[in-house]
């Protein structure tokens, strides 16, 4: 139902469906991605009144999301986003993305600090997720860089600037900021 998401806390936007991966992801020191993913994945199945998923049942789950994503099963053992590269991180929380299967992801910058190698896995796990649509999975992807949107399928894109969205459209918009760059909305838009 219709929920209004700023009267929730955190968690419970994250029960709620909500997903946000972030610029910089934190470290969470002492805690293994295993643990982590199990516990925010059972969280979720306990608030839809579902039974949790032992370890094992869960090991098969996340290993054929790392298959999936490209990612080493031994990121598993390796405490959350501790001593990752740029890289790995994005990967991590794609992986969580993953996992979680949200209804609503925003993606802030996942895309920064990427060489293109890890760019197009992270543009093929956003990809993933959206192939599990069934009408009612969204996602937002902020990205200062057109370049990103050659490898995504994105439905839309939207130019914002100074807070609000100034210019709207789909593939071909995309097109021509890589092609033109910014400049261009700026004057005609800005």
């Amino acid at each position: 139902g219709d929920k209004a998401l700023f009267d929730l806390e955190p968690h419970e936007r994250a029960l709620a469906g909500l997903f946000l991966a972030f610029q910089s992801p934190p470290a969470i020191a002492g805690v293994s991605n295993l643990d982590f993913l199990r516990a925010i994945y059972n969280a979720q199945r306990r608030s839809r009144e579902e039974p949790e998923l032992d370890v094992i049942e869960f090991y098969g789950l996340v290993t054929e999301k790392l298959t999936q994503l490209k990612v080493n099963p031994d990121f598993l053992n390796r405490n959350v986003n501790e001593g990752f590269s740029g890289g790995e991180r994005k990967r991590n929380e794609m992986l969580q993305m993953s996992v979680l299967e949200p209804k609503l992801a925003i993606l802030d910058e996942i895309d920064s600090g990427l060489d293109i190698d890890a760019l197009k896995d992270v543009a093929d796990a956003i990809d993933r997720v959206r192939s599990l649509d069934d009408g009612k999975r969204s996602l937002l992807v902020v990205t200062h860089f057109e370049r990103f949107l050659q490898y995504i399928n994105a439905d839309y894109v939207h130019v914002m600037h100074r807070g609000r969205i100034i210019k709207s459209g789909g593939r071909e918009l995309a097109n021509r900021l890589d092609a033109e760059g910014y400049d261009w909305v700026l004057k005609e838009c800005g």
